[in-house]
């Protein structure tokens, strides 16, 4: 299931961004249920046209620019700080918030097209990468099990297991049916899976039928309605730093985590093309702004595609022609529920957390950095959690273990502005 970059297809590419596609078309609906969250005041149609807009235009520069297999799209935590925190939480007009996304983009932007960035990301210690790697399979299992309804919610226990309802059977069903298929390197094995599921949900009555196929796309309540001036303000500025710091960890953490589980780094085990990956990213933020949502970051969905043979740009050019016809029938992508794409997200988790293999016990020094990013990716549902801790700790246990040599001046800065984003966190 790992072909090398060279070797593979147009076939095997176009299954893998179909793929991509559906474990992440979700984000089509949730994003701006999110963002439209009773008290926004955001339009629901203008955000959905903006957030697939920006699904296929980001996704598609990963692919063409950054010739990488990576899809983009608004990211589920940012999507969440910009509702609850920025405009609910400090009574800012949804404009002005389109506004700070912007600015976040503009710096985002400036600080990729250093060398900076790259620094950053080279710094990462070879535990945290596994550690990342590891956390995120671990994270992508937790959601895949919440979306199908085998774990739930619970007020005393915060999870626990759910019952065995019909749409439960038929998510594990999905599963079996994959493990099965990816048994004899079935590249389809993912996609079969989800149309099974959804057929059968379909036919059991726990899938609706969209009312209509076509809605047609809007570009007049959100697109360019940014306010750029009143996001200047000073009571502004903490947002605007909060996102880029946030964003700038997050696309980090990911393209070191995903590129480690895709075997797509060099021979010091940093990330190919990772500048032109994050001067992509950096733009997705700046152009959510634009279109009229929350900011845009490469997703871990994105591993789906890359499990089943994705490794070139050609990938993320699929996969972002299948965003295209979403301005136009997002009902009918809807209709994909999440327990039929939950079982792909738990076979994701499972191949990732292979990597876990090559990880160093010996030192608690480089065991504790992979363990704080493996537990707390998904416990505190943010990859920003698990590398701050696991950077913080890393220059801690490294200074107390007598190797203070081998701490470098850009692991200091990290350190130094992961304390920052804490700071702003904890202030809000």
């Amino acid at each position: 299931m790992n072909p090398n970059p060279e070797t593979s297809n147009l076939r095997t590419e176009a299954i893998a961004g179909i793929t991509t596609f559906f474990t992440m078309a979700y984000i089509v609906v949730v994003n701006p249920s999110v963002l439209t969250t009773e008290g926004t005041g955001m339009p629901f149609s203008g955000v959905m046209t903006a957030t697939v807009l920006l699904s296929f235009v980001s996704t598609l520069l990963m692919g063409l620019y950054a010739r990488l297999p990576y899809a983009v799209a608004s990211g589920m935590g940012l999507n969440a700080f910009f509702t609850y925190t920025v405009i609910l939480g400090k009574g800012v007009p949804w404009p002005t918030a389109l506004g700070i996304t912007f600015w976040a983009g503009v710096l985002f932007l400036l600080v990729s097209l250093t060398p900076i960035r790259e620094s950053i990301a080279r710094a990462v210690p070879e535990g945290l990468r596994i550690g990342s790697a590891a956390g995120i399979g671990v994270f992508l299992t937790f959601i895949g099990l919440k979306n199908s309804g085998f774990v739930v919610n619970d007020p005393v226990t915060s999870v626990r297991a759910g019952h065995l309802t019909p749409s439960v059977m038929l998510s594990l069903a999905g599963f079996v049916l994959m493990g099965a298929l990816l048994r004899r390197k079935n590249p389809l094995a993912f996609l079969i899976g989800i149309f099974a599921v959804t057929a059968l949900g379909w036919m059991l009555g726990l899938v609706q039928a969209p009312e209509s196929l076509f809605a047609m796309p809007d570009f007049s309540s959100a697109f360019l309605k940014m306010d750029l001036w009143g996001a200047l303000k000073l009571s502004m500025i903490p947002s605007i730093l909060a996102i880029l710091f946030t964003d700038l960890f997050d696309s980090i953490t990911s393209f070191v985590g995903m590129s480690h589980g895709a075997g797509l780094v060099d021979s010091k085990g940093a990330p190919k093309r990772l500048r032109e990956g994050l001067i992509v990213d950096s733009w997705a933020t700046l152009l959510a702004g634009v279109f009229g949502t929350s900011s845009g970051t490469v997703f871990i969905e994105s591993m789906a595609g890359v499990e089943v043979g994705g490794r070139t740009g050609r990938t993320a050019v699929f996969a972002a022609l299948c965003f295209l016809p979403c301005l136009f029938i997002a009902p009918l992508a809807g209709m994909v529920p999440a327990f039929a794409t939950a079982p792909v997200l738990v076979w994701v988790g499972v191949l990732m957390f292979r990597s876990v293999s090559a990880l160093k016990t010996d030192h608690l020094e480089d065991l504790v950095p992979a363990f704080l990013a493996i537990i707390l990716v998904p416990l505190t549902f943010s990859i920003t959690q698990g590398l701050i801790w696991g950077f913080l700790s890393h220059v801690i246990f490294y200074w107390l273990a007598g190797r203070r040599s081998e701490i470098t001046r850009t692991q200091v800065v990290i350190c130094i502005l992961a304390s920052v984003i804490l700071a702003i966190e904890n202030s809000a």
